[in-house]
């Protein structure tokens, strides 16, 4: 009779309940107190056209069934949403709808999305299933579909939320995708059996997905992308909003750096997306260029090494005035750099060994 995310309906709901507010909505009872003739005209018409018992075949036909507030499958952080919560939701799928949101990330991004975008995403699919995440998305084109199937590849879980009824795949192309998701995952609808997706029901769709999921990662999207609405409302609701930095140059990224400009957090894999929105423990590995033997010298070592010029060699008495320390300590630690291979010694002079040189002295064993 409405539809979704009608705050107005949604309070009624909430002060009335279910049942009196459909005898109001349809005649049966007095109207809502602040209900127009033209708003109780729209749902009396809109209830004419509804068949509750034969939405619900239709959806048990394809293994589906219906969760409202109360069951006890129904997602509790849902309710963040107020009074825009949804009046129920349509699943298709074996497992709880409630236990795989307590773990779910969203994955979401640009329809037209590049091959970078595309790649990103399914890894991201894949590796935060492998993780145990679910991953949320909204089976579109581009970057929703490669989470879904970088997920479904991992064996792992993965939950679409559609913008029409879960009996009408969309986009089309992407059926088949749907109904594998259906099989290995869940398929979600706010809209009941045979209802057709509008541009604003695609919005409306995206706030399920903010408040269902831990955080919102948007992998590529313009200004104007609906992805950023998912994601600044995940922010408001209290989830982490992510995003993947792409080139600085294209169109695709601008909204995502954008995004990271302001309230969301940059991420570039999934240890990272889980150690924001998984638990104490789920820390993502330290993040360090590649250690070269330098690294491992101490630091008097290393100011001696440094104290040879690369040009020519030095005795012992110029190194350690270069590297600030006392005669004998310069020619000890010059003996340490020898016997390492970084140094050679001809006579009183103690010269750099070239890289190449040094690694033909390491496989060999040492001198």
């Amino acid at each position: 009779m409405v539809e979704p995310g009608d705050e107005t309906v949604g309070r009624w709901l909430r002060e009335l309940g279910p049942v009196a507010l459909l005898r109001a909505l349809t005649g049966q009872a007095a109207p809502p107190p602040d209900a127009t003739p033209q708003r109780l005209a729209g749902c009396a018409l809109r209830a004419s056209g509804t068949d509750p018992a034969a939405d619900l075949a239709a959806a048990a036909r394809l293994g589906g069934r219906f969760v409202c507030p109360g069951d006890l499958e129904w997602p509790g952080q849902l309710d963040d949403l107020g009074d825009a919560r949804p009046v129920g939701l349509w699943v298709r799928g074996r497992p709880s709808l409630r236990t795989w949101a307590l773990r779910s990330v969203a994955v979401v991004g640009a329809r037209a999305c590049s091959d970078y975008g595309a790649h990103v995403a399914a890894t991201l699919g894949a590796e935060l299933a492998e993780r145990g995440w679910t991953v949320v998305s909204g089976a579109a084109h581009g970057v929703d579909g490669a989470a879904h199937r970088g997920a479904l590849a991992a064996g792992g879980a993965t939950v679409a939320v559609l913008a029409s009824g879960v009996d009408r795949p969309y986009p089309r192309a992407h059926a088949g995708l749907i109904e594998r998701i259906a099989g290995q995952g869940l398929v979600v609808a706010e809209l009941p059996p045979g209802a057709h997706p509008t541009r604003g029901r695609f919005i409306l769709r995206n706030r399920v997905i903010a408040a269902l999921t831990r955080g919102t990662v948007v992998v590529e999207a313009a200004y104007r992308s609906g992805s950023l609405v998912t994601a600044r409302r995940a922010q408001r609701l209290g989830r982490f909003a992510m995003g993947v930095p792409g080139p600085v140059t294209s169109g695709l990224s601008a909204g995502v750096h954008e995004l990271l400009r302001g309230e969301a957090v940059l991420v570039t894999d999934a240890a990272e997306v889980a150690e924001l929105v998984g638990g104490i423990g789920d820390l993502a590995p330290e993040r360090r260029g590649p250690l070269v033997d330098r690294d491992l010298l101490d630091p008097v070592t290393a100011r001696v090494l440094e104290a040879l010029s690369a040009q020519g060699g030095r005795d012992g008495r110029a190194v350690a005035r270069e590297a600030g320390t006392s005669t004998d300590e310069a020619v000890a630690r010059l003996h340490e750099l020898l016997a390492l291979g970084f140094v050679a010694r001809r006579g009183d002079h103690w010269t750099l060994v070239h890289p190449a040189c040094r690694e033909g002295h390491a496989r060999r064993g040492g001198p």
